[in-house]
């Protein structure tokens, strides 16, 4: 199996999309992880608090961040680690919503990233009774895992991305949503207001 892609995960200091406090990056190639990257992310002051509910959820708080980097400085690292490939994230309109507000807060570009998203590939997938990543990862044969946790996420994502590939009989990620009837999104800066 040939399926090339880069899993994606955020976790986020609030409920706002640039509020990004953690991220997890997974590259993939032939079906396989070939290399991981997570850094946190110090979210921007006017969307820094750390809520409750969000450090129960991911147990990041707002001293782990302080000697982390902004969203603008640590952009190009992301963007370099995602390089040409088609991203995947599991909820992808969170992830790209992440990626879109962060750009837009500070006044960042945008990436042009090719998405799809993981739990719709799921759906089209799995007989499952709920396409959560903890579930949709175990029908992919991907074992236990820490949820929440960036990193981690990106992994049980990717799996389930090479597994309905396997599934599919697909040998790439474009013809994975063709065989799956969804279609590859492109992010989209949001629209500066004059």
């Amino acid at each position: 199996m040939t399926v090339d892609f880069t899993a994606i995960d955020f976790e986020t200091a609030n409920s706002h999309a640039a509020s990004a406090c953690a991220v997890g990056l997974v590259r993939v190639r032939a079906g396989r992880v070939v290399e991981r990257a997570e850094w946190l992310i110090k979210p921007p002051a006017e969307h820094g608090e750390f809520q409750h509910w969000n450090i129960k959820i991911h147990g990041i708080t707002p001293d782990m961040v302080e000697g982390a980097r902004d969203w603008a400085a640590q952009l190009p690292d992301l963007v370099d680690f995602v390089g040409s490939d088609i991203v995947v994230a599991h909820n992808a309109g969170f992830d790209m919503g992440v990626v879109r507000g962060s750009c837009a807060a500070t006044v960042s570009p945008t990436p042009k990233f090719r998405y799809l998203c993981s739990v719709q590939v799921s759906r089209k997938t799995y007989d499952i009774p709920s396409h959560r990543l903890p579930l949709a990862a175990a029908a992919a044969g991907y074992g236990e895992f820490h949820h929440h946790d960036a990193l981690a996420d990106s992994e049980a994502c990717a799996a389930i991305i090479s597994d309905a590939a396997l599934r599919h009989g697909v040998d790439d990620v474009t013809a994975l949503a063709k065989a799956t009837g969804l279609r590859l999104q492109t992010l989209k800066a949001i629209p500066l207001k004059l």
